[in-house]
């Protein structure tokens, strides 16, 4: 038990080290990044700055397999030339037995990424999105909820925020809409209900239509029937796509809820399910990366050929870093089903990597 909670916090020790790095290097490059972005706006050093620091945790949690994998090959390395694991062998204690502490250790902080590192990563990412918004005009114009899906598109002569009970796969077929347009004071001008909406260049165009007057005395008198009628508009395809934002700027907790509303909207929740496996997936994936990363370092220095296999466990962590990557993409697209697209990578890679500890370490 004392050389297991040993080797458990010499991993953990090397793996803060590692984040450390990598959160620092992240927050210096994505700044300088924000300040190119920003460079044409009035916002100085200090909102480039807050940008920077709010991207900065979704940069570190998507590359938390390739930190473990580095933090796994620095303690190992550590141990190796300081002759401990030469000593723990000595005492009878096998490498599988050895890796024990450290895969658990890497498992417990998947647990803990996706349980708490996921809402933080999730809460920062929308305030990054609403910020940068804010600061380059550029704001999200869609959102889902219980009551259907909801937009706003606007100029100088006002704003009209947009409902409908459901929609077509991109957005640009809206059913069972409603148009209520505001004055630039905040007064309601008008309401339009309508049974099809089409986003079409430049204006929707509408179906059985109802149209109320909402400056009038009495808008019901003055409502107006039309069997079609379009409305301008400077909402653009590109635009309501890029308000879904990403699955991963939803907290994991609530990403189940928001797939059913998805789904009861009209939009394919495909690439919002693959997200969810993936994430739970991903304790596995970091146990993995520990036992990659011991299979090519385990091994005293004196037997020579530590920097080629230092080298060849960081091919290997790339390597399944991008096939979960690439399996993610064929899961979005309906290539391969959703577990097989979330699980396989890191299945896979720990069974290769524990094939080759029982090769090179066990005999």
């Amino acid at each position: 038990m004392t050389l297991a909670r040993y080797f458990a916090r010499r991993f953990l020790r090397a793996f803060l080290i590692v984040l450390s790095v990598f959160a620092g290097m992240m927050l210096l490059l994505d700044m300088v990044e924000q300040i190119r972005r920003l460079s044409g706006t009035a916002p100085g050093l200090g909102a480039a700055f807050e940008l920077a620091l709010l991207n900065m945790p979704e940069g570190v949690y998507r590359i938390l397999p390739l930190i473990v994998i580095l933090a796994s090959l620095l303690m190992f390395l550590s141990l190796a030339r300081s002759s401990e694991l030469v000593v723990t062998r000595a005492a009878g204690v096998s490498a599988l037995r050895s890796l024990i502490a450290p895969v658990a250790t890497a498992m417990l902080l998947g647990v803990m990424a996706v349980a708490v590192l996921n809402p933080l990563v999730a809460a920062t990412s929308q305030r990054y999105e609403a910020r940068a918004g804010q600061l380059t005009g550029n704001e999200s114009v869609l959102s889902i909820s219980r009551e259907g899906l909801w937009m706003r598109q606007g100029d100088a002569e006002g704003q009209t925020v947009i409902r409908a009970a459901r929609a077509n796969l991109e957005g640009t077929e809206l059913y069972d809409t409603t148009f209520l347009t505001f004055a630039p004071q905040g007064g309601p001008l008008r309401r339009v209900e309508a049974a099809r909406a089409r986003l079409l260049p430049g204006e929707w165009e509408l179906e059985t239509v109802k149209d109320w007057p909402l400056d009038s005395d009495n808008p019901e008198r003055d409502a107006q029937v039309h069997d079609a009628l379009r409305l301008p508009t400077d909402l653009t395809v590109d635009q309501i796509r890029d308000s879904f934002g990403t699955p991963s700027a939803i907290a994991i907790w609530d990403l189940p809820a928001f797939i059913t509303q998805l789904e009861r909207a009209g939009f394919s929740a495909r690439q919002h399910r693959v997200w969810l496996q993936m994430e739970l997936a991903l304790p596995l994936l970091m146990a993995a990366m520990v036992l990659i990363g011991a299979a090519f370092t385990m091994r005293p220095p004196r037997l020579g050929r530590t920097g080629p296999l230092v080298l060849m466990a960081l091919l290997a962590g790339l390597a399944i870093f991008f096939l979960r990557n690439f399996a993610q993409v064929l899961g979005e697209n309906g290539q391969i089903p959703v577990a097989l697209a979330a699980w396989s990578p890191p299945v896979v890679a720990t069974l290769l990597a524990l094939g080759l500890l029982l090769h090179l370490e066990e005999g």
